[in-house]
């Protein structure tokens, strides 16, 4: 029936949020609301070692967002991407539809990674002027738990979309499943169409 409403549990602290937060910004709290399957969580990044070493790290510090540019262009499996700088260190997290599409994107030839891990190791990685690293972790959508309060799309949840926390789903309760702490819920209400994203 239009205009019909249902009742949403949500965490007490966060009731007013929706009705009260600044533009751009979700208010209350929300969950990712993965795809079931896996969801891939790609880390990778660099530190510069020599800062004066410009020669030696300019290349891998630009090199990044080409493969980003590059990604947005064509569906390879990349869902989402976040990039920090913090010191020395540049830290970019990926989320992907699966290993294999990752691996595949990084083993193209006719692609930017290949290339550019090819002279990394040809041209910097023997003089420690740059260092790499990246970590891969290939996660079960049911052992993912995420909570976001009060923000506007990000991590995960900016990848795969999102639903409210506390909704009625496997996605809203996965703190149950994972023993994490339940917070104190009212009802709300919350009406069809309601954009939880």
């Amino acid at each position: 029936m239009a205009g019909r409403t249902t009742p949403r549990r949500v965490p007490r602290g966060y009731d007013s949020a929706p009705r009260r937060a600044p533009r751009g910004v979700r208010g209350g709290q929300y969950v990712a609301d993965p795809p079931d399957g896996d969801v891939v969580v790609f880390v990778i990044g660099m530190r510069i070692n020599r800062i004066r070493k410009v020669r030696s790290w300019w290349p891998t510090f630009v090199g990044m967002p080409q493969m980003l540019r590059e990604l947005a262009k064509e569906d390879r499996g990349l869902l989402g991407v976040q990039s920090y700088w913090s010191g020395r260190t540049l830290l970019t997290i990926q989320y992907w539809r699966s290993a294999e599409e990752l691996g595949a994107y990084a083993r193209d030839a006719s692609l930017s990674h290949a290339p550019a891990w090819a002279a990394f190791n040809r041209d910097a990685a023997g003089s420690g002027d740059v260092g790499i690293f990246h970590e891969t972790y290939v996660v079960p959508t049911d052992r993912i738990e995420s909570v976001y309060g009060n923000m506007p799309a990000y991590g995960l949840a900016a990848a795969v979309g999102s639903i409210g926390r506390g909704e009625r789903s496997a996605r809203g309760t996965a703190h149950q499943r994972l023993s994490t702490t339940e917070p104190d819920y009212v009802e709300t209400p919350a009406g069809p169409g309601r954009s939880e994203g």
